[in-house]
């Protein structure tokens, strides 16, 4: 006896299957926003409402009082920056500590990475050695680099009585140029061993068996190097490039303890000068919108930073 079959039911069964999965993905993704909500709570109110109104304020004479009404001047705020020469000599003073800090912590970085890479005695104790400073305060190294490059400090001892390089002791924090140097030598020290656990971290993941391969054709340590090792932690550098620029543009608790953007504000950088006019003369428009330009320079040299990094990738395609 033959059984008639409705060739409805596999349709319906494939609805019906259709249906519980997306009730299951629904339920996925309710169960994921639950757990974001709390964090991207967090984000709005101390990152995002900060930066909104930050940028708001930048359009107006602010006044701080309780009850008293702030004055709408549109862009002078930001006309008044372009004619700020303090403002030009903040700005270039953050890019001359970016240029002096970003490639020594990342050859030094990589270096360091390349040593502790290999197998030693003590290895986790020199790795936990050179992370150290990373998690160091920068108040408290910020005052002990204020007392090694003091006039009477442990730098000139060294130069002047020790080993007889200076005639005289050096004003290290007494002068643009040398208070720029005494803050970078901090942020290349501190910096070094975070760049030097990323690099390590890259190095963990280059092929044991290319290395192999290449010392069996009869390449050296460099070759090695630069044909193996290098194309293999190429994204990492790129990663650590870009975050180092960020934070070289983004310079503050070194040169406001050591220097206090002095003398004369000429070690000034945009975030001490902005800290400066918000909070020390209570100009929080003229202090948002320098917040808001150091804003847009970073994002800009970012975007040029990762297209240029985009670029040679694909041309080393």
């Amino acid at each position: 006896m033959l059984t008639a079959i409705d060739p409805a039911a596999p349709a319906a069964g494939t609805a019906g299957s259709a249906i519980r999965k997306r009730h299951r993905t629904t339920r996925r993704s309710r169960a994921a926003l639950l757990f974001i909500a709390p964090g991207f709570l967090l984000f709005t109110l101390l990152i995002i409402y900060p930066m909104v109104r930050a940028f708001q304020m930048s359009f107006y004479d602010w006044n701080i009082v309780a009850g008293s009404v702030s004055r709408y001047i549109g862009f002078d705020n930001y006309v008044r920056a372009y004619h700020d020469p303090v403002f030009w000599r903040a700005l270039a003073n953050s890019g001359v500590y970016m240029a002096f800090t970003v490639p020594p912590q990342i050859v030094l970085g990589l270096v360091v990475a390349l040593l502790l890479n290999a197998k030693a005695p003590a290895r986790p104790l020199f790795r936990v050695l050179f992370y150290l400073p990373v998690v160091t305060s920068w108040v408290v190294v910020s005052l002990l680099f204020q007392y090694l490059f003091a006039d009477s400090g442990l730098v000139n001892w060294m130069l002047h009585d020790v080993t007889h390089l200076t005639s005289t002791p050096t004003s290290w924090l007494a002068g643009r140029w040398t208070g720029l140097v005494a803050v970078a030598a901090l942020g290349v020290w501190k910096g070094i061993g975070w760049s030097m656990m990323i690099f390590l971290a890259a190095l963990q993941g280059v092929p044991k068996e290319l290395q192999e391969a290449a010392a069996v054709d009869g390449a050296g340590a460099w070759r090695r190097f630069t044909a193996v090792t290098l194309p293999a932690v190429r994204p990492a550098a790129v990663f650590v490039t870009v975050m180092l620029v960020i934070g070289g543009l983004n310079v503050f608790a070194s040169v406001l303890l050591m220097t206090g953007g002095g003398p004369a504000d000429s070690t000034q950088v945009l975030l001490t000068y902005m800290y400066q006019q918000a909070f020390k003369y209570l100009d929080f428009g003229y202090g948002s919108a320098i917040a808001v330009l150091l804003t847009l320079i970073v994002f800009v040299v970012s975007m040029i930073q990762l297209r240029l990094f985009r670029g040679d990738q694909e041309v080393d395609r």
